[in-house]
């Protein structure tokens, strides 16, 4: 069994940054495509970045490219999303989301394992 464990959210203002953190806790092997999505009140969960463990590529959405990064330590079995120049649409449950597989897809459906999320609130 997989289990994600997200940290790092909260309240920050407008142009700050954020490091969020999914540790994963697994009993055999470890997921190897990493992603993060999030959602805020009533809008549908949307994909923000992906990581693949095998070969480091990554994959962002327009809407965070250039201001989030995301990066894992195969070591710590962590990976992160440090979030950069923080806009009041960033808000929402960050979730983190894994799954065995060739390429980091985009649509939450193909993802087997899931975090409870973490809350980013940025102020205006």
């Amino acid at each position: 069994q997989v289990q994600l464990v997200e940290s790092g959210g909260g309240l920050v203002q407008a142009g700050g940054s954020l490091r969020l953190s999914c540790a994963v806790f697994e009993h055999s092997y470890s997921p190897n495509i990493m992603a993060w999505f999030r959602q805020a009140p009533g809008k549908e969960r949307e994909f923000v970045a992906g990581i693949s463990r095998t070969d480091a590529s990554t994959r962002y959405a327009d809407s965070v490219n250039g201001r989030f990064s995301i990066s894992t330590d195969n070591a710590k079995n962590t990976t992160y999303l440090q979030m950069n120049s923080l806009k009041p649409e960033d808000t929402a449950v960050y979730l983190c989301a894994a799954k065995f597989g060739l390429t980091v897809t985009t649509i939450p459906k193909p993802y087997d394992y899931w975090g409870q999320g973490t809350q980013v609130t940025v102020s205006s």
